[in-house]
């Protein structure tokens, strides 16, 4: 778990680079959000790479006993191969030099062949990706790991919604996150999430952005978990 500050500095972060926005939003669910949160605006290398020591420090934070990372194509990718990097550099791993792997979409019938790229898939397994919508690339992930011999041990994600599953009027018991821990039985590690973002609102000197907190709260009141 991260600590309050990182958590804080990681909300601004996303809000600075114009990945986290307040207005009214329809998400794919049919659902009129008051936020939105979209990492693929994490697009440059300054921004990944600040991105990339966030979810360093949370899964350092977690204490959580890992070997390699994993990234879900194609998200997953960029944000594993950057948190391998961070990890590297990072003291607490004391020069410990984390692997990675990633899959495809499709097979290749040449060249190495097979979905899985990177370094062999063994030990102790976190899976990195951005959000847990509906949980699919977590759970074809974790087919693939266990495949391979291998173990998930956890799922390293940007921003928990904490929300429930299901559509604008139809609402379901848990969210996509605790979904995956439930039937998967994986720890979601999450940088921040909605309750973080609300308490950066509380907090904030911007009248501006302390404008959109009622509907937030609102918002959590109807989907929230």
């Amino acid at each position: 778990m991260s600590t309050d500050s990182d958590r804080r500095a990681f909300v601004q972060f996303a809000l600075n680079q114009g990945v986290l926005r307040f207005g009214s939003f329809v998400t794919k669910s049919g659902r009129t959000s008051p936020y939105f949160f979209n990492a693929g605006l994490f697009n440059s290398g300054a921004s990944v790479g600040r991105l990339a020591q966030f979810y360093a420090q949370s899964l350092i934070d977690s204490k959580l006993p890992f070997d390699m990372l994993f990234g879900p194509a194609y998200k997953g990718i960029p944000l594993a191969t950057a948190t391998s990097v961070a990890l590297a550099a990072h003291p607490a791993m004391q020069g410990f030099d984390i692997p990675f792997a990633y899959n495809r979409k499709e097979a290749k019938d040449h060249g190495e062949g097979g979905v899985l790229v990177g370094a062999p898939v063994k030990g102790r397994v976190v899976i990195i990706d951005d959000v847990i919508s509906a949980g699919t690339s977590v759970r074809e992930s974790v087919e693939l790991i266990r495949a391979a011999g291998a173990e998930p041990v956890a799922v390293l994600i940007a921003l928990d919604r904490m929300e429930k599953s299901g559509t604008a009027t139809e609402i379901g018991e848990e969210s996509a996150v605790q979904a995956v821990e439930h039937e998967l039985g994986l720890p979601v590690i999450a940088i921040a999430n909605l309750v973080d973002v609300m308490s950066f609102l509380t907090a904030s000197s911007d009248a501006a952005l302390t404008s959109y907190l009622p509907a937030v709260q609102a918002y959590r009141a109807q989907y929230g978990v």
